[in-house]
């Protein structure tokens, strides 16, 4: 006895839905974790002496552009 199964309309919106879901889902884990990169380079970089900054290279007024270079590869 073969088994089928039959796809209404409702079942394909119902699946299309649940694809879209979970895409937006993951995008918004991925968008999470880059501002989590972010905020962490950010704190990190900011609670360095200016000493330490300069033999790293890194100027103060710069480091925003050094986390957000971390975190998004702008």
């Amino acid at each position: 006895m073969a088994v089928t199964r039959s796809n209404s309309g409702l079942d394909v919106v119902l699946d299309a839905g649940r694809t879209i879901f979970h895409q937006k889902r993951d995008q918004i884990r991925q968008a999470l974790a880059k501002r989590k990169v972010y905020r962490a380079t950010l704190f990190e970089l900011s609670v360095l002496s200016d000493r330490v900054l300069f033999d790293l290279g890194i100027s103060r007024s710069n480091i925003k552009r050094h986390a957000m270079e971390a975190a998004y590869d702008c």
